[in-house]
């Protein structure tokens, strides 16, 4: 308790951490951080990065970054646990609603909006280099079972395994999008156009139960 005042102190004094918004609120501060951490994270890599480094990063203290993250795992989980609400927001509006094919599309688009590259670009690089930390932490293992929601929301066990696998793949395409678009000269809007159009179009496909055409 003591150590939790002194940090309060310090966060309050000359060491506070800065954000470049006068007066910010104690969630924009946390949002700072994890910024930051992630970009040492991703540059140097998470086991070679320090709670200090983290620290000198932004100017601080140590004392002042413990206040809000005393290690760095806690930095990671507060970003899977960001994801984990967001998706649990969007499966509560999901399940509220009539299970139409329509539901289904407006689902995906919804989920679409959750992987904004421009939002999210560091956080997507962060967990594509460190799947391994990830699954091994609690936060991670409860991705997984929203996953598991999600499919079991948008796939019907009596459609054939084709039609099935066809709506889990409109989730993935969305998760890939970004990457498959990686250093190409597209702009975020349309590598998030054309993501989306692939999923939708797996969507309705998986809703006819037919194969494509050429003319499809």
């Amino acid at each position: 308790m003591e150590q939790n005042q002194t940090a309060a102190r310090v966060v309050r004094g000359r060491n506070r951490i800065r954000t470049g918004a006068t007066d910010a609120e104690p969630d924009d501060v946390r949002a700072h951080i994890q910024r930051v951490a992630l970009e040492l994270f991703i540059e140097e890599g998470y086991d070679k990065t320090s709670l200090r480094e983290i620290a000198e990063k932004l100017g601080v203290t140590k004392a002042a970054l413990y206040y809000h993250f005393p290690t760095k795992d806690d930095i990671v989980n507060s970003l899977i646990e960001h994801r984990i609400a967001a998706v649990d927001a969007l499966m509560a509006w999901a399940e509220a609603q009539p299970r139409t094919e329509q539901t289904r599309i407006e689902f995906v688009r919804r989920y679409s909006v959750l992987h904004d590259v421009e939002k999210h670009e560091h956080v997507i690089r962060f967990f594509e280099r460190n799947q391994t930390l990830i699954n091994t932490m609690a936060a991670g293992k409860l991705m997984r079972g929203q996953m598991e929601r999600v499919f079991e929301f948008l796939m019907d066990p009596e459609e054939s395994t084709v039609q099935q696998l066809r709506r889990a793949m409109a989730i993935f395409t969305i998760h890939a999008g970004w990457f498959v678009f990686r250093g190409r000269d597209l702009t975020a809007q349309d590598r998030r156009d054309a993501t989306l159009e692939v999923a939708e179009d797996l969507m309705r496909l998986a809703a006819r139960g037919v194969r494509p055409t050429e003319d499809e």
